[in-house]
């Protein structure tokens, strides 16, 4: 990319920094009187403490990311589908927030974003050209449903979602500006990575404000939006090793939770995370070691993206289930050291 568009992106980085955080100072009493989070059994926080920070996270990361592609390209490269579906998205989790939506219609409006996204890819850009169009489009509908939920799943824990997200947008960022994604998800990217850092000091352990579902939501669109133009362009091994931890961690616990025949719908406190703060580890501890595991994940998406060949696709996926598997048993076991 030219050096324009990397002063772009990294001024959008800025931006939304700044931007998020005064949005979030803004619209902090609000929170408080509007959308307290009170504790119950599948808390992990203690207090009531606000949330619905995701508003200025969103706000910031639209906002920034259309600026940034406007000047870059025109408005018409704008993604609108995709902007209305993130709106759309984090609408319901607003609603959700204050006053909870039944599973299946909170499933159908999520389905529907997604959904809208989804089905206006072109037609000629597939993951697997083998595969009837229809077909692909259907799985990555449920995909990207999962994405979207699992995201909302994770963000249980004080920089939890700012331990992921940071390494991924960045990550995403570097591809961008070596060329390897579009110019659009590199921007949106950015944006959401900035907005992330300034919503960070916010939820630092004791967090003063969560994300709520109106943050957590949108964020898996966008990130499963970014993460699939990574796969459509030839990178699917990196589009699956950024997210590997999230991936493993929501996915084991769903199955885990269908074998054993619980509601698997409802909240619960039984993600590797979660046990492990219940397994003697502080929350920065189990953050810090999500954030480190995501570095290493990020280290191997690049080596599959610098070689982008089969075998080391297939070996740095390997590599990466293996450094995710470390974390999870060490996260399912006491710690060492602790009186449990």
């Amino acid at each position: 990319m030219t050096s324009s568009t990397e002063l772009v992106a990294f001024v959008a980085i800025a931006a939304a920094t700044i931007g998020c955080a005064a949005l979030i100072v803004a619209i902090m009493p609000l929170l408080a009187r509007y959308a307290l989070a009170r504790p119950n059994a599948r808390s992990s926080h203690r207090v009531p403490t606000p949330q619905g920070a995701g508003i200025a996270v969103i706000a910031a990361t639209l906002a920034v990311a259309g600026t940034a592609i406007v000047m870059l390209s025109s408005a018409a490269a704008v993604p609108t589908l995709l902007f209305g579906a993130t709106i759309l998205i984090a609408a319901v989790g607003a609603v959700d927030d204050i006053r909870p939506i039944p599973v299946l219609p909170r499933l159908g409006l999520q389905a529907l974003a997604v959904g809208a996204v989804i089905f206006a890819l072109p037609a000629d850009l597939q993951i697997l050209p083998l595969l009837p169009v229809w077909i692909e489009r259907a799985a990555l509908l449920i995909a990207g449903l999962w994405f979207v939920n699992l995201v909302n799943f994770m963000d249980g824990l004080d920089w939890m979602t700012v331990s992921e997200t940071l390494p991924v947008t960045l990550t995403l960022l570097l591809f961008g500006l070596f060329g390897v994604l579009p110019l659009t998800a590199t921007l949106i990217a950015a944006a959401l990575g900035g907005a992330m850092l300034g919503f960070a000091p916010f939820n630092r352990p004791t967090a003063k404000v969560f994300l709520g579902d109106v943050g957590s939501l949108p964020i898996g669109l966008l990130l499963g939006w970014c993460l699939l133009q990574l796969a459509l362009h030839g990178h699917v091994a990196a589009a699956l090793l950024l997210p590997l931890y999230y991936l493993a961690d929501s996915t084991l616990t769903l199955v885990r939770r269908i074998l054993k025949r619980e509601p698997f719908w409802l909240a619960h406190r039984t993600h590797f995370y979660q046990r492990a703060t219940d397994n003697g580890f502080s929350v920065t501890a189990v953050v810090g070691e999500v954030f480190v595991l995501n570095l290493v994940l990020a280290a191997l998406a690049g080596i599959s993206v610098a070689f982008n060949s089969a075998p080391v696709s297939i070996a740095t996926l390997l590599g990466g289930a293996a450094a995710v598997a470390i974390v999870l048993v060490r996260f399912a076991g006491p710690r060492r050291g602790s009186m449990r």
